[in-house]
């Protein structure tokens, strides 16, 4: 069948309906006052898609969210951790000045301070991670937290939700805050113990046409807190799912997470709290008698953590700011371990600079992930890293998912994001930043162990052109990965 060819008129209108469709759009995305790189990036995509761009941008575009602080905890938070001010001087006096700085700009950026902790133990692996959470469970007698991106209905999902069931019916309150979209297999059938027996589970931002007109796709928690009694904690890259266990799969993922004992556990409370908050939608005031109990007085200890939390609420990126501002105090060494790398220019300029002056980078990364866009968009950095002098290596063994940065002997990040855009500008991310040795040297060990499964990435890779070109276009999609 052959169409009929179209008249001048009707040129003439679609090339004006056309026309103004790309004014509309631009105006529309230039007026979030985004990156210019990103803003640039969504307008060329869309300005393809006729009119289905306009749907696409709608549902996934950018947002701006108005996320309640829940003030009255941060000011009862702050109240009870005069136990730590004693320790934080003496911590200031004696830290380097660019550490001080850091923490300084941790405070700025998300509001919370410098705290202090009496333990603090660095878990490799799921297994561990997951005997140690189920442990700390067990023995709550107050309350339980529990805050995911990935809640699996299959083994250890299941093993989790009898757990929580259980301490619901020894009278322990228990909260459970889940991801919409991360956790969508989680069904009713599979919550219907939870409650009956009185486990409280919300759901953050659901994707679904409800609450709100305009659905909420981008936006996530990528969180992983879980608080028992408000003095243990835990955070870090481990979901629950099976992908994580290598007892249940040989090929689970290789990842790290952090346990926290003592009054830095309170601002991971703090923020579980303003996420459920947020979620619920519930009266922050109907707390005010429980808050005794969510926020307990805690020892002070002697290891300083500070809680980093960012998200799209923000404008300040506190993670992104303190990973540069990290990198960019480094003396001695720098050692990154992303699963997905696509650093922003301020990133990938303080990683080539920190090499140039002379301190030992290191990158460490999967050789496969489970995105290939994002694999082909990281290994497009590799060549001008390695031009600088960073050291780039590819986990071998299983997909890399632990999130850590070492920086000499006095700084340790340990978090749920990734060192990309979607991590530092998109998602809800929250992070410890521990100061001395407590953690930095357990952290450089795991990082030398992780090596010997690894190879480097040579500084003159062999390549076909379909590869390079594969890189190249993956690169110019990073703003919007």
């Amino acid at each position: 069948m052959i169409l009929p060819e179209l008249s001048q008129e009707w040129k003439t209108g679609l090339s004006f309906a056309w026309s103004g469709y790309i004014a509309v759009l631009s105006i529309w995305i230039v007026m979030q006052k985004r990156a210019p790189v990103s803003t640039m990036s969504w307008i060329l995509s869309l300005a393809l898609l006729p009119f289905a761009g306009f749907v696409i941008y709608y549902f996934l575009g950018p947002q701006r969210l108005k996320k309640q602080r829940l003030k009255r905890l941060r000011i009862r938070a702050s109240a009870n951790a005069t136990a730590d001010l004693a320790l934080l001087r003496e911590a200031r006096q004696h830290a380097p000045p660019a550490l001080r700085q850091m923490a300084g700009l941790g405070t700025a950026t998300c509001g919370l301070p410098v705290s202090s902790a009496t333990d603090v133990e660095l878990l490799s692996g799921g297994a561990r991670t997951f005997d140690a959470i189920f442990e700390a469970i067990r023995n709550a007698r107050d309350h339980v937290h529990l805050e995911y991106y990935i809640f699996e209905p299959d083994t250890i999902g299941t093993a989790l939700r009898d757990l929580l069931v259980h301490k619901a019916q020894q009278g322990v309150v228990v909260r459970l805050l889940l991801d919409a979209l991360g956790s969508k297999r989680i069904g009713r059938k599979f919550m219907a113990p939870m409650h009956a027996a009185g486990v409280k589970v919300a759901l953050f931002h659901d994707t679904r046409i409800g609450r709100r007109l305009r659905p909420v796709i981008n936006y996530r928690t990528h969180r992983k807190i879980v608080v028992c009694d408000g003095t243990t904690g835990f955070t870090g890259g481990v979901n629950i799912t099976d992908e994580e266990d290598k007892r249940t799969r040989a090929d689970a993922y290789h990842d790290v997470h952090l346990r926290i004992e003592g009054s830095a556990v309170r601002w991971l409370q703090t923020t579980f709290l303003e996420d459920w908050t947020y979620a619920t939608g519930e009266d922050p005031r109907d707390m005010d008698d429980t808050l005794p109990h969510l926020l307990p007085r805690a020892e002070a200890g002697d290891i300083p953590v500070q809680i980093v939390t960012s998200g799209p609420d923000s404008p300040l990126e506190a993670i992104h700011r303190m990973h540069v501002s990290a990198i960019n105090s480094a003396n001695e060494r720098a050692w990154l371990t992303t699963p997905y790398f696509v650093p922003g220019e301020p990133a990938l300029m303080a990683l080539t600079s920190a090499a140039l002056r002379g301190v030992d980078v290191r990158l460490l990364v999967p050789r496969r992930s489970d995105s290939l866009v994002v694999s082909a968009a990281a290994r497009s950095y590799f060549d001008e890293l390695i031009a600088a002098g960073v050291k780039v290596w590819e986990y071998k063994a299983r997909m890399l998912h632990s999130k850590t940065l070492l920086v000499d002997d006095n700084c340790a990040i340990i978090g749920t994001a990734n060192f990309d855009n979607r991590s530092f500008r998109l998602n809800f991310e929250v992070m410890a930043v521990v100061y001395g040795p407590a953690l930095a040297k357990p952290l450089a060990a795991q990082f030398e162990t992780d090596l010997h499964s690894s190879a480097a990435v040579r500084a003159r890779r062999h390549q076909t052109f379909q590869g390079r070109l594969w890189e190249a276009v993956a690169r110019l999609f990073s703003p919007l990965l």
